[in-house]
């Protein structure tokens, strides 16, 4: 296993802070005006994220090879839970943090995707990075659920009195279904290739066009006063307290080695950018979220390898 972690994950957050900060410098030239964010946001949610899903899964994932692809989804739900279950007890006990749900998205929702996907394929090498990949596609399948779904609801909360059953079928939650009864039903090996091929690019440009997003929303917040009390407390829980439980659970469960790297891989990780694009989509701005999304990038640059030197260094010399 490589050393020099902090190289890596530098180089895999840089990519990402790049791309942010092209999406900053586009709206505040206004070659993309404030309108035009709103309906690239409408893209990314509605069809460009749904078709990387899909393409996805479609090309990565076979229920022969993984029989226990089930415990994958379910360990990204727990995630989210535990992130969320640390949020409002801080929140609880913590009544001068502002924005009480942005800050429990904050803490609940991690980058799951890129980042974990770009730092995997940097620290493994031959099969190892091969299934890894894979299971934290399957992984995604359970972010996405509770993100596009109990994630849109925390925080569009304004814009809605109650929960819907409706919130559950955002379009990342269809494609994650759709693939899965393609794969059942045996479709993805008739859909032909002049198809899937384009829908994969497509779906690939994900990235690149949601941190154009992030980066745009950037440009339209006035950093008068960093929420610097809310700030630390988010740094703490995402960062440091998520995890160290998971090192505390990977230690004290018998589990495959992949699964565990999984787990602190996942609960490692800074806050989405997805909630910025989610925010920029139903036209409600947070500074909290945009600076939450900024610092946890930035500061993970120091924990991630961290708890990475932990994990191989003496987790996986027992």
């Amino acid at each position: 296993m490589p050393t020099n972690f902090l190289s890596f994950t530098l180089s895999a957050i840089l990519q990402i802070f790049i791309l942010g900060f092209i999406g900053y410098i586009i709206i505040k030239t206004k070659v993309i005006s404030d309108e035009g964010l709103e309906m690239l946001s409408s893209l990314v949610i509605n069809i460009i994220l749904p078709l990387f899903i899909f393409t996805h899964l479609l090309e990565d994932f076979k229920f022969k090879l993984f029989p226990d692809w089930w415990a994958y989804p379910v360990i990204s739900l727990l995630i989210s839970l535990a992130g969320f279950i640390l949020g409002f007890i801080i929140v609880k006990f913590n009544k001068s943090i502002p924005a009480k749900r942005e800050f429990v998205s904050l803490v609940a929702f991690q980058n799951s995707g890129y980042l974990p996907l770009v730092l995997v394929g940097m620290i493994l090498t031959g099969r190892e990075k091969e299934t890894m990949l894979v299971l934290i596609s399957l992984s995604l399948i359970g972010f996405n659920l509770i993100m596009w779904s109990v994630g849109i609801f925390m925080l569009i909360h304004k814009k809605f009195s109650r929960f819907e059953w409706k919130h559950f079928f955002s379009p990342p939650v269809i494609a994650s279904i759709a693939a899965l009864i393609f794969i059942i039903i045996g479709l993805d090996r008739l859909l032909p290739e002049f198809i899937f091929k384009p829908l994969k690019m497509l779906g690939d440009s994900t990235l690149a066009l949601a941190m154009l997003v992030v980066g745009g929303n950037l440009a339209q917040m006035r950093f008068k006063k960093i929420e610097l009390f809310s700030l630390s407390y988010l740094v703490l829980a995402k960062l440091i307290l998520l995890p160290m439980i998971a090192v505390a659970i990977i230690t004290t469960f018998d589990m495959p080695y992949l699964m565990k790297l999984l787990i602190l891989v996942q609960a490692a990780m800074p806050s989405a950018t997805s909630l910025s694009v989610i925010t920029t989509h139903y036209k409600f701005k947070d500074q909290l979220i945009s600076e939450g999304i900024f610092y946890t990038h930035l500061v993970c640059l120091v924990t991630i390898p961290l708890f990475l030197s932990i994990f191989f260094n003496q987790i996986m010399l027992k």
